[in-house]
């Protein structure tokens, strides 16, 4: 089984950049095959690591929702859904990519979290690491969609609304019962030492990080270009690099 980090926090504290760094430094420290699963409805990872999705869970079960003759004599509609999940993985030299997207038929977006919970425990078996960036906010957990992981990290900005949201998806962590090895907390993009609130301060998290704003990341955001072209000097890169050191994520 692929060992699996999970990230998640409101829209707008790094959590895909983040996500792409995580994933740029499996690849480039060549720690083993990478799986990079996008589970936010507006899928833009593979975007931010230079990858160009073929197609998503949400567009194919529409397709099979809207024409039901597509799937051969023989074969159960689930078993042909994930026949096509499976094409629709976008492989590059060092990462494939699984995207969920988002159905437009009603009622059909719970089916495709369920499937993809399904198919990802099959899929994910075929490599050694695997990265979920899920949806922004807290929609993905209270649907199921990640229900374990080896690491779980929250990401957050400094603002109040960003800690908030943190706090709340910790003890939704709890309420929902998920089976995560470690959870972190990482208040991203700090211009200085961040003070927590009291409400972050008492939940139970095994290590909160204070990443620093990053201005290569920043300025490589603007340019539109992915994570994997950055060339200069890099506080989140360093630091992340850092954080998978200490917690013995390494080639074996």
């Amino acid at each position: 089984m692929a060992f699996t980090i999970a990230l998640a926090g409101k829209g707008g504290t790094g959590k895909t950049t983040l996500a792409a760094v995580l994933l740029k430094i499996i690849t480039e420290k060549k720690l083993g095959s990478c799986l990079a699963i996008d589970a936010d409805p507006n899928s833009n990872l593979g975007e931010v690591v230079g990858i160009t999705s073929k197609t998503s869970v949400g567009v194919i079960i529409d397709s099979i929702a809207k024409n039901p003759g597509l799937v051969p004599a023989g074969m159960s509609k689930s078993e042909f859904i994930e026949l096509e999940i499976a094409h629709a993985l976008s492989e590059s030299v060092n990462i494939d990519l699984l995207a969920m997207g988002r159905p437009e038929g009603p009622g059909c977006y719970c089916y495709a979290n369920n499937l993809l919970r399904d198919i990802i425990s099959k899929i994910i078996k075929q490599y050694k690491f695997c990265v979920i960036d899920n949806e922004a906010g807290m929609e993905h957990l209270s649907r199921r969609t990640t229900r374990s992981a080896d690491f779980f990290i929250v990401v957050s900005d400094p603002t109040p609304v960003g800690m908030h949201s943190a706090a709340r998806i910790r003890d939704l962590v709890d309420e929902l019962e998920f089976k995560f090895k470690k959870i972190f907390l990482i208040v991203n993009k700090a211009k200085s030492e961040i003070k927590l609130s009291e409400e972050l301060k008492s939940k139970k998290f095994d290590e909160i990080l204070n990443f620093k704003f990053d201005e290569a990341v920043y300025n490589l955001s603007l340019e539109g270009k992915p994570i994997t072209e950055i060339r200069q000097h890099s506080n989140l890169i360093e630091q992340t690099e850092e954080f998978l050191d200490n917690h013995g994520v390494r080639a074996n």
